[in-house]
């Protein structure tokens, strides 16, 4: 029947064996990361209080190909390869004759894209002998994720939850809790930095930046712990690239073509990174033409109307300096309910994409992100994540402006993860109480 969704699912046996880094496909090399004191490109050493070897070297790594270790393959197999789909009901919604597909990230072991990382970076710690690793969380997804991937490895999560996040997604704490994290609410007062931003800002709602910092601040003072970032810097972007990697091989078994368009949610840019990344290196080695769009929060327009310049990850100032986008470390966003993508800045590998023109962006309003969600979960039965709605209007104001009503047009949409535990931003959207700032 022409109205039924199509699954593409990759048996176990074809999951990735090798990470891809678009480092040395880039026909410009990124600006490396500097050391603020001297404002020299940063070296293993200036990370190594904070990182084991193994992530240090994928961070400066300039390979294209990293092996997948056996012992996350085995972990990955929990909800790897996810399904690719035809989305029939949704072309039909939206009356267009493209072909739309999308990938979902939402039945992982936290109901999004975030453990392709951190089972990856909980398995390189326990190896280097860390007991323990400090996270930030926005919308809660990396830090259950990384709750769970320490319990898989046997290590202690402690997560600083952006407060905004910690007061309207309870759901999320407890899944982190049960998950076995230890959460905290940010800024706090349990480290110096979180003191004095709450002295500083009583009344703010918190934001990642902060998060980082208080994360940062402690696993640099306890020798047996270590910091892991959900998002942003290009170790997490290799992790991820597994998205797109299956997704290329799932377009084939299809009988598909490439995609004429992409489009992916963009915070720090770890989904957008994890699913664009490979259909880039088919554009940059293959002369192929996909066209990519990062879909961010109007909230929190780094790429559309940040600055590429030099920036700390984090409101203390404690990470080396990023060539990024940015609105500025101190830049604290509006509550909205896509707590993910609530960043000041863009990841320094997605930023030098979009420099050098190899894709663009569009900055979604949040009450047009819900609208198209909403539209969404009526026709295929799946409730995306806050963060995923973006990527969804994205492709909808798209086809929305295609003329011929995108005949012939091939759609891949990333969908990070369920919105299980958005019902609340849901609630918030559908009584048309929802604010677009």
């Amino acid at each position: 029947m022409t109205d039924e969704r199509t699954k593409f699912l990759l048996p176990e046996d074809q999951l990735p064996t090798h990470w891809y880094n678009l480092t040395p496909d880039l026909p410009t090399a990124p600006p490396p990361p500097l050391n603020p004191a001297t404002k020299q490109p940063a070296g293993p050493q200036d990370l190594a209080a904070i990182f084991p070897q193994a992530l240090i070297e994928q961070e400066m790594s300039t390979e294209r190909w990293t092996p997948i270790p056996d012992e996350v393959r085995e972990v990955y197999r929990l909800w790897r390869p996810s399904p690719l789909y035809r989305a029939r009901r949704f072309e039909q919604a939206l009356g267009t004759k493209a072909r739309i597909y999308f990938k979902y990230e939402g039945a992982s072991p936290v109901g999004s894209h975030k453990p392709n990382s951190a089972v990856a970076q909980a398995y390189f710690n326990k190896q280097a002998g860390i007991k323990r690793l400090c996270t930030e969380t926005g919308a809660g997804q990396w830090g259950a994720a990384l709750s769970f991937a320490c319990q898989v490895f046997g290590l202690r999560c402690d997560v600083w939850q952006v407060r905004s996040s910690y007061e309207t997604k309870p759901y999320r704490r407890i899944q982190m809790e049960t998950f076995g994290g230890h959460v905290t609410p940010s800024p706090s007062d349990g480290t110096e930095i979180g003191r004095q931003l709450r002295e500083k800002f009583p009344d703010t709602p918190g934001s990642l930046g902060m998060a980082i910092s208080e994360a940062i601040e402690v696993a640099a003072g306890d020798p047996e712990a270590n910091y892991a970032l959900g998002s942003v810097l290009n170790h997490v972007a290799l992790h991820q690239s597994v998205i797109g990697l299956e997704a290329l091989a799932q377009l084939e078994l299809a009988g598909e073509r490439l995609p004429d368009h992409l489009f992916a949610c963009a915070g720090g840019g770890s989904n957008l990174a994890g699913l664009a990344f490979p259909f880039l290196h088919r554009n940059l080695a293959e002369g192929a033409n996909v066209h990519v769009r990062a879909c961010e929060p109007d909230a929190a327009p780094s790429l559309t109307k940040g600055e590429y310049r030099y920036d700390f990850g984090d409101a203390g100032g404690f990470t080396p300096l990023l060539k990024m986008f940015t609105l500025g470390a101190d830049f604290v966003p509006a509550a909205v309910h896509a707590g993910g993508l609530r960043y000041h800045g863009m990841s320094p590998l997605v930023s030098a994409a979009y420099d050098q023109k190899l894709l663009d962006a569009v900055a979604i309003k949040q009450r047009e992100a819900f609208a198209s969600g909403v539209l969404f979960a009526r026709a295929e039965g799946i409730i995306p994540a806050s963060e995923s709605n973006h990527a969804i209007a994205g492709a909808v104001e798209h086809l929305k402006a295609a003329e011929d009503d995108g005949e012939g047009q091939v759609i891949l949409i990333g969908i990070s993860g369920n919105g299980q535990l958005d019902l609340p931003a849901y609630a918030d959207f559908l009584s048309g109480e929802m604010i677009d700032a």
